[in-house]
């Protein structure tokens, strides 16, 4: 019997005498293409194994089929389980793709959580190795991009991470067991742990005053006790890198969410987490669910789960400015990948309305944006803010077109000497970065994400309307994004086995050039540099009489 049922597969189905309503011919195909695909992925194997597993005999369901019905019901974009319950009734594909089969939705949920859940990486890598080898295609250019999710979590319900309020709560403590007498032997530095004052209450128990004053001081030493594990259960659940979680899901955190930024920006917290995909050929070959709020952190651990799941690195990835910085341009150094990754101020240096002020050249000087050159030295008494930086100095300021906008960040607009804090490294990966995205194929490579990976965004959450998680926590939340993935890589596959279709990226036409940055004008960027300031200025004055009229009027009421 055990021998039977590993013989049957998806693609394996019974005999109907007939159907009451016949699925057409197209839509067979697209299902039986789907199946095949399952086949061949070898994902029957595990499914079976973690589906047998801690049972006497066969698993009361079928263990493909149920597979089948859930990846079929993130494709059609209805992934909730009342949703799958009642397609495998009503539904004429999932009938057709079931046999019949009509699980509930507490069956699919425990074969979500026992089955999918625990190798929910095998799944998918398996399966997508298949689709590209079905299409012949490879994953050797990547785009990765982000979004944040809303969790389902009650937005009202979060807890601040409460680290100030911890530290005057461990000063009062301090205090308060000076008086008593019990501060021999308190650590000088880091917070007091709630075991130890736990112990100095138990200490003082034994006290035998029993005065009013003494009475008073245990009281408050109690209340102390009671707000400090308050306290460390907050901060415990927070973690190191978080500063708010929500009460309804422990692993969700505050976040703005892109409409908020119209509406209130700082002041609108939803529950969220982050999400990243990776996209190849259109397909989504990579996914990770974080609680970083920047998605500057993500990139290298969604190259690191991609290489998990394939054994091996992307030659080429384009991501936008918001993964700019040194640790990711390393990272993709030491892993042999080019890195076509914007920076922060990319959008201003393209246009010309903030160019960069200075170049880093070869021979590790600078040029200044008036093409003076600038030399490293040190200044007596003052260090660069940033680590690894060094100063250079420039000399021969005065009568230079664009000192106002060098120096609009500066108490003095005028003078000989200008000195810049440079940071070499960041520099080199920032300059080869903007020297690879103005090539011929870093137009191809920036084009093409805009197509692919924000593509794949529009289609989840507009065609597939998956705009909100609906699992809590973030391994669930996790896997719910591997299932909208794969459902949407499915989707997307059936699409091809209907139409035979190739995979091509835009290309560039022939008769394209490498890009250039628009010239900056002296004279534009000095009258914005002097709107700017005087802009600054008025803001300044309007505070100063909006703190004068404060200061009379609690005068007045006094």
């Amino acid at each position: 019997m055990l021998q039977l049922a590993r013989d049957f597969g998806f693609s394996t189905k019974q005999g109907f005498l007939f159907y009451s309503f016949p699925l057409c011919e197209e839509e067979k195909e697209k299902i039986d293409g789907f199946l095949t695909l399952l086949d061949r992925s070898g994902v029957a194997e595990l499914i079976w194994e973690k589906a047998k597993k801690g049972q006497a005999g066969r698993p009361s369901y079928d263990p493909y089929k149920m597979f089948s019905a859930v990846l079929l019901g993130f494709a059609l974009g209805s992934p909730s389980l009342r949703e799958i319950e009642s397609s495998c009734r009503n539904d004429l594909r999932f009938i057709y793709a079931l046999g019949g089969e009509s699980p509930d939705h507490t069956t699919v949920s425990r074969f979500i959580n026992d089955v999918i859940l625990p190798q929910k990486d095998e799944l998918f890598s398996r399966i997508m190795k298949t689709v590209f080898d079905s299409c012949g295609i490879a994953m050797d250019t990547a785009y990765i991009d982000g979004t944040k999710m809303e969790a389902d979590a009650n937005r009202y319900k979060f807890v601040w991470k409460p680290t100030g309020w911890h530290q005057k709560l461990d000063g009062k403590t301090r205090s308060l067991l000076s008086v008593m007498g019990l501060a021999d032997d308190l650590p000088a530095e880091g917070l007091l742990p709630s075991s130890l004052v736990a112990r100095k209450l138990e200490k003082a128990k034994q006290h035998p005053d029993s005065s009013k004053a003494w009475t008073g001081m245990m009281s408050n030493l109690t209340s102390y006790l009671l707000k400090m594990i308050e306290y460390e259960e907050k901060e415990t659940i927070c973690g190191p890198h978080r500063n708010s979680y929500y009460k309804s899901d422990h692993d969700a955190t505050a976040m703005c969410l892109k409409r908020d930024y119209y509406s209130g920006l700082g002041s609108s917290m939803h529950a969220a987490y982050s999400v990243q995909v990776m996209t190849s050929q259109g397909f989504i070959v990579s996914y990770l669910v974080s609680q970083d709020r920047s998605d500057m952190y993500t990139l290298t651990k969604t190259i690191d789960a991609f290489h998990a799941m394939y054994g091996m690195y992307p030659k080429r990835i384009c991501a936008d400015s918001g993964y700019g910085c040194t640790e990711n341009w390393e990272y993709c150094h030491d892993h042999g990948i080019r890195g076509f990754i914007k920076y922060n101020s990319w959008s201003g240096e393209r246009s010309g309305r903030n160019p960069a002020v200075y170049e880093l050249e070869a021979d590790d000087t600078i040029t200044c944006l008036g093409g003076r050159k600038g030399y490293a030295t040190k200044i007596p008494g003052r260090h660069p803010k940033k680590k690894g930086a060094v100063f250079y100095r420039v000399d021969g300021c005065d009568g230079c077109a664009f000192m106002p906008y060098c120096r609009r960040f500066m108490d003095e607009r005028t003078g000989h000497p200008k000195v810049f804090e440079v940071s070499p490294d960041y520099q080199r990966y920032k300059q080869e970065a903007r020297n690879m995205l103005l090539s011929v194929e870093g137009i191809e490579m920036r084009v093409n994400r805009s197509i692919q990976v924000e593509g794949a965004f529009g289609c989840l959450k507009q065609d597939m309307a998956y705009a909100r998680l609906r699992r809590t926590s973030l391994e669930k939340a996790t896997l719910e994004v591997m299932l909208s993935c794969l459902g949407f890589n499915i989707r997307k596959y059936m699409r091809f086995v209907k139409k035979r279709n190739e995979f091509k990226e835009w290309k560039a036409p022939k008769e394209t050039k490498p890009e250039t940055f628009k010239k900056p004008s002296a004279k534009r960027l000095a009258n914005r540099a002097a709107k700017i300031r005087k802009k600054s200025k008025n803001e300044q004055v309007r505070n100063s009489h909006k703190y004068k009229k404060t200061q009379k009027e609690a005068a007045s009421k006094a």
